[in-house]
């Protein structure tokens, strides 16, 4: 039995799974999630949000070389206080999962580094994913929305006092 069957009966066991994983890791899901689920991720993102807000900044990474992207990406989930990390913070969580969304549509497009070739996720990693998969797509949804939500900088609390 998957050690993740919890998930099922408590959505936000998945993000805290999720947030234990490292750093690429967590990235290469949310591209693996969005390769899966694109489709039926399009009109809960980007249409609930504000996409001109979640669109400014992925326009500011898309302007970045392939390497500065990395790191922005990097920075945002693991909530490094960085600039961009801040910008994110500042949104709402719909704008939050508008971002990531448009980031892989980017990377379909040439736009943003692509996800290597021949990623291996770890075992617990696809085993998450799968479970993920398992869910309806409201509770998909709803697991994803509160991952991006979690990742970044509150803004407010970046300011020395």
């Amino acid at each position: 039995m998957s050690q993740y069957t919890e998930i099922k009966s408590d959505l936000n066991k998945a993000a805290e799974i999720f947030n234990g994983f490292t750093v690429d890791n967590k990235l290469a899901l949310l591209w693996f999630i969005y390769e899966k689920m694109g489709t039926s991720i399009t009109p809960a993102a980007p249409n609930a949000a504000e996409p001109a807000i979640a669109g400014g900044l992925f326009e500011q990474v898309g302007n970045k070389s392939q390497e500065q992207q990395l790191q922005i990406m990097r920075d945002i989930v693991s909530g490094a206080d960085t600039e961009y990390s801040r910008q994110y913070g500042g949104f709402s969580a719909n704008s939050k999962l508008a971002f990531w969304y448009f980031l892989a549509k980017g990377m379909v497009e040439g736009l943003i580094i692509p996800m290597p070739d021949k990623y291996d996720l770890g075992k617990e990693e696809t085993e998450w994913l799968g479970t993920l998969e398992s869910l309806d797509f409201n509770e998909q949804i709803t697991v994803l929305r509160e991952i991006a939500d979690s990742m970044g900088v509150d803004p407010t609390s970046s300011f020395s006092e």
